[in-house]
């Protein structure tokens, strides 16, 4: 924002998208202000701006160092969830303006310590005690997880090559050829919004993915014995890390390294029958991959028991589809965007015939949907070590 852009919106007065605070007020109060922004559409608070005259009164260097400071605090641990916010200081007549900007959030109602949620009311703010206008709050997400901006990311974090080859076998021609800038075709293609990579484009097509969201990973042990709460490994817990496709590379070949091959009658020299269908692990960690809920912050979790195989995803079976619906091939996507990309870089055909598959090559698998502890469970019988 420049000095000139500043200096309007002051003039135009507080609204329900700018609010004016001389100083900081207590944190609950600010609290409060922020939850209403994010429950709102977003807005700006200015600091150093008298409320009632729109008169500056700006702040020192350590005043802005300490704000700034009060504030992370106050949107991370006095807001539920807590909000993300930036933050811009203006010279305006010599004098030191901090703007603190406010995204409209996707993981409404934001509440207070107590549970208190409020909304924007013209230049005020108001609680909400209405259900139905929570209900109305809960419904309201504009953007699905994989299409939200990574704020600290920029283009800059995009490895090109990745995305050029991708581009080129959607399109059957390079973005050039389409007389598209690269901009414009990552613009295009939503892998970068507002000069930051999305979700999506961060798990697809970024240097390094986990860099940013460190817990998108997979998760990998085997444990000797049958019990998750052993600490008797045969293989320690591990992340893998990298974009989807190579996730889902590392993913498979730690798979394959851990299940027994079968000679069931074969020659000697034969390589032998894998004890659990290759084409289920794969369809089942593809689904894991793509499918999972990417508004929790956990990996993918690879588990390696003696009698048994579990992949788990976060996030339960989304807008009450069963177990039942899955396996007859009714697909609900969650992810429009990270599907999307999976179809050119996955073996992935995105017609929800991939669990009918599966259950073609390991029909006596288990899907559990565990709805109390948000995850989807899918379990592979071992065969017996002879």
């Amino acid at each position: 924002m420049t000095e000139q852009e500043l200096q309007q919106l002051i003039q135009g007065g507080e609204s329900s998208k700018v609010q004016f605070k001389e100083r900081l007020p207590h944190p609950d109060s600010f609290a409060h202000e922020l939850i209403a922004f994010a429950n709102s559409a977003g807005g700006k608070i200015i600091i150093g701006v008298n409320d009632k005259t729109g008169e500056l009164n700006g702040l020192s260097f350590d005043e802005i160092q300490l704000t700034n400071q009060q504030i992370v605090n106050i949107a991370s641990q006095k807001v539920y969830p807590p909000v993300f916010i930036t933050s811009e200081t203006i010279s305006v007549n010599n004098q030191q303006i901090l703007i603190i900007n406010i995204e409209e959030g996707l993981s409404k109602p934001y509440k207070d310590s107590n549970g208190t949620i409020y909304l924007k009311n013209g230049s005020d703010k108001r609680k909400v005690t209405s259900n139905d206008e929570i209900a109305r709050l809960l419904g309201s997400k504009s953007l699905l997880a994989d299409e939200t901006e990574i704020y600290e990311t920029s283009k800059n974090d995009v490895a090109v090559w990745l995305f050029a080859d991708y581009f080129k076998k959607e399109f059957g021609m390079s973005y050039e050829e389409k007389g598209l800038t690269e901009e414009q075709a990552l613009i295009a293609k939503k892998v970068i919004r507002n000069n930051h990579l999305t979700l999506a484009g961060l798990l697809f097509f970024a240097f390094e993915p986990q860099k940013y969201r460190p817990a998108f990973t997979v998760k990998t042990v085997t444990f000797i014995g049958n019990d998750i709460g052993s600490n008797n490994y045969r293989s320690k817990p591990e992340d893998l890390t990298g974009i989807i496709p190579e996730l889902f590379k590392q993913g498979m070949q730690y798979l394959k390294s851990s299940i027994r091959y079968l000679q069931n009658g074969q020659g000697f020299n034969s390589h032998g029958i894998p004890e659990v269908s290759i084409i289920a692990l794969e369809e089942v960690l593809q689904n894991a991959l793509i499918h999972r809920d990417y508004f929790k912050n956990a990996p993918v979790r690879l588990l390696i028991f003696d009698n048994r195989i579990e992949i788990i995803s976060p996030g339960k079976l989304p807008n009450s589809l069963t177990v039942e619906e899955i396996k007859y091939g009714n697909p609900v996507i969650r992810n429009n965007q990270i599907a999307m990309f999976a179809s050119r870089t996955l073996p992935y055909s995105g017609l929800g015939s991939g669990i009918r598959r599966a259950l073609n090559g390991q029909p006596d698998m288990e899907f559990i949907n565990d709805i109390a502890g948000d995850q989807f469970i899918v379990k592979f019988p071992r065969k017996p070590e002879v």
